[in-house]
C-alpha cells in the first residue's frame, strides 16, 4: 500500500491546477485499484478539511460532499473510515465541525467512556462532556 499526501488528495478534489491535478487523477484512478488502494491518513483527511474551508472557502455541506465522495472511492483506503464517517455526517447536519466529531469518535473507538471539553458546541456531541 502506497500512502497519499493532502497535496496530491487536494488537487485530484479541486482539479485546481491544470498539471498537478491531471497528474493526482493519474495516480488515483490509474495507478490505485480496489485491490491495491491508496491510503488516506486521519491526518490527510483533517488537513484536507481545513484546506478545504480555509484555502477553498467551501461550505460545511460542500466539505461533507467531499469527504464522502472521499470515503466513496473504491481506490482510496480511509484510516479509521467509519470514525470519519461519523464525523462527516455531524458535519453535514450541522451538528459539530469535523475535527471535534473526528476526536469524539477516535475517542469512542479507543475505548474513552467521554472525551473532556471547553468547547460547548463540541459537548453536544454524546461522545464529549463539559470539564
Amino acid at each position: 500500500m502506497i500512502g497519499i499526501d493532502t497535496n496530491i488528495l487536494i488537487r485530484y478534489l479541486t482539479q485546481d491546477d491544470p498539471v498537478q491535478s491531471a497528474h493526482a487523477t493519474r495516480i488515483i484512478e490509474r495507478v490505485f485499484s480496489e485491490e491495491d488502494p491508496g491510503f488516506i491518513s486521519l491526518v490527510t483527511i483533517a488537513e484536507t478539511v481545513w484546506v478545504l474551508r480555509s484555502i477553498y472557502g467551501l461550505s460545511d455541506p460542500a466539505i461533507a460532499a467531499v469527504v464522502e465522495r472521499t470515503l466513496r472511492t473504491r481506490s482510496l483506503a480511509i484510516q479509521n473510515e467509519r470514525q470519519v464517517a461519523t464525523a462527516m455526517l455531524a458535519l453535514k447536519s450541522g451538528t459539530a465541525s469535523f475535527d471535534d466529531a473526528l476526536i469524539g469518535a477516535l475517542g469512542a473507538w479507543a475505548g474513552c467512556t467521554t472525551t473532556l471539553t471547553f468547547d460547548r458546541k463540541a459537548a453536544r456531541l454524546n461522545t464529549f462532556q463539559l470539564a
